[in-house]
């Protein structure tokens, strides 16, 4: 083995070593999700999920492309490990990957 220094970024996540601490962040890999689904100009919400608004499997309303949202899904989930404040959202969002509407993206778009 090697000595190569203070692991700096690893598995996407940012990691700076001081002499007494260890700082983890995600912040460079939250950055590369709004920029990939492009949710830049999205402004934060107060409250992580929406009050009165029901969920349902089967809505009425147009379906979007299950594969991005699904994508965006998994993006967020990997996101939990830092961020325990998002878990309930995304986890309440993650039931309707299968077939997902706007209302589901409506919901994701409040984790950022």
């Amino acid at each position: 083995m090697t000595y190569i220094g203070l692991m700096s970024y690893y598995l996407r996540i940012e990691i700076k070593q001081g002499k007494d601490e260890i700082f983890v962040n995600k912040k460079k890999f939250v950055k590369e999700i709004l920029k990939k689904f492009k949710f830049e100009d999205y402004a934060k919400a107060n409250t992580l999920v929406e009050c009165r608004v029901k969920m349902l499997k089967n809505d009425e309303i147009e379906k979007i492309n299950y594969i991005a949202f699904k994508s965006l899904v998994e993006s967020l989930r990997y996101l939990i490990c830092t961020r325990s404040d998002i878990l309930f959202g995304v986890g309440l969002v993650s039931r309707f990957m299968k077939t997902p509407t706007m209302t589901h993206l409506k919901a994701l778009k409040r984790r950022f």
